[in-house]
C-alpha cells in the first residue's frame, strides 16, 4: 500500500514539474512582450533582456501619433469587422450544424464529405479568387472594404460545423420529438430548446468566430492593399516592423500586441462562466 502511494506521489510530482516547465515556456513570450511594451529604449536590438528604464510613452504614442500609423482607426476597424463576422459566423455554424445533426435530406452525407475535404485546404488558397470576385462587385475600394472582409470571414464559416454538430448529436433526440409532439416547429426547437442546452458549444463558436478575424493578416492585407484608412490591427502591427518604422515603432509594436489581446481576454473571462454542462437537468427520469 505504501509502495503504491509513494509511486503515485512520485508520478504526480513528475507530472507537475513537467507542467510547470511547459507553463514557463508558454508564458515566457507573453512576459517578454509585456516588458518590451514598457521599455524606454528605442529600437529592436538591445543588449539586455530586462529594460533599463520603463515608460508608458509607448502606449501613449499608439493613440496620439497618428501621422504615419493610425492605431485607433485600425483598432476600431478590426473591432467592427470582428464583431459582425462573429455574429454571422456563429449563426451560420450553429444553423448548419443543427440541420446536419437533426434533419435527414438528400445529399446530406455527400455534403458533409465535401465539407470535410474542403476543410483540409487552408483558406488562403482561395484568396486570389475571392479578391477578384469582390473586385468584380466593387467591394475592394474605400468604405466597402470592411464589408468585403466580413463576407470573407463569415461566408465560409459554415464549413467548420463538425464540432458543433458533434455536440448537437449528444443531445437526446427524444427532447426534440417531445417538443414537436407539443406543436413546436424545427425553428422553435432550435431556438428554444437546442440552443439553451448548448451553451458550451455556443461560447466556443463565438470565441473562435471572433478571434479569427481579429488576428487575421493574409485576407486583410490582400483586400485592404494600400487603403491605409481601412487597415486592421494585424496590418498595423506588421507595418511597425518594416525597416523604415522598426526603429521608432518597435516598442509600440509590443504595446499594440498587449492591447489587442485585451478584447479576447475580456470576451473569454466574461463567457467562461457559461462553460458548464448545458444538458444539466435537460432530461429527467
Amino acid at each position: 500500500m505504501n509502495s503504491a502511494k509513494t509511486k503515485r506521489t512520485r508520478n504526480n510530482v513528475i507530472v507537475h514539474i513537467i507542467l510547470a516547465v511547459l507553463a514557463v515556456i508558454w508564458l515566457f513570450p507573453i512576459f517578454w512582450v509585456i516588458l518590451t511594451s514598457f521599455r524606454a529604449e528605442k529600437g529592436s536590438y538591445v543588449s539586455t533582456f530586462f529594460p533599463k528604464s520603463y515608460t508608458l510613452a509607448n502606449y501613449k504614442k499608439l493613440f496620439t501619433d497618428t501621422t504615419i500609423l493610425n492605431f485607433p482607426r485600425m483598432f476600431t476597424n478590426t473591432l467592427i469587422i470582428a464583431v459582425f463576422s462573429c455574429i454571422l459566423s456563429t449563426f451560420f455554424v450553429l444553423s448548419v450544424a443543427y440541420c446536419l445533426s437533426r434533419l435527414r435530406f438528400k445529399f446530406r452525407k455527400p455534403y458533409m464529405n465535401m465539407a470535410m475535404i474542403l476543410g483540409l485546404f487552408p483558406g488562403f488558397m482561395s484568396m486570389v479568387a475571392v479578391y477578384f470576385i469582390l473586385k468584380a462587385v466593387g467591394l475592394t475600394e474605400g468604405s466597402l472594404i470592411p464589408l468585403a472582409l466580413i463576407l470573407c470571414y463569415s461566408g465560409g464559416a459554415a464549413l467548420s460545423f463538425q464540432i458543433a454538430k458533434g455536440f448537437f448529436d449528444t443531445i437526446p433526440i427524444s427532447i426534440d420529438e417531445a417538443a414537436m409532439i407539443d406543436g413546436c416547429t424545427h425553428w422553435q426547437v432550435f431556438t428554444k430548446i437546442t440552443l439553451p442546452l448548448s451553451r458550451p458549444i455556443i461560447i466556443y463558436t463565438i470565441l473562435t468566430s471572433f478571434i479569427a478575424p481579429w488576428v487575421d493578416f493574409i485576407f486583410a492585407k490582400v483586400i485592404c492593399r494600400a487603403n491605409a484608412d481601412q487597415y486592421t490591427v494585424a496590418i498595423g502591427l506588421w507595418k511597425m516592423l518594416e525597416k523604415e518604422y522598426i526603429d521608432n515603432w518597435y516598442t509600440c509594436f509590443a504595446a499594440g500586441a498587449v492591447l489587442i489581446s485585451i478584447p479576447i481576454a475580456i470576451l473569454f473571462l466574461r463567457m467562461q462562466k457559461y462553460y458548464v454542462d448545458g444538458l444539466s437537468g435537460g432530461v429527467k427520469g
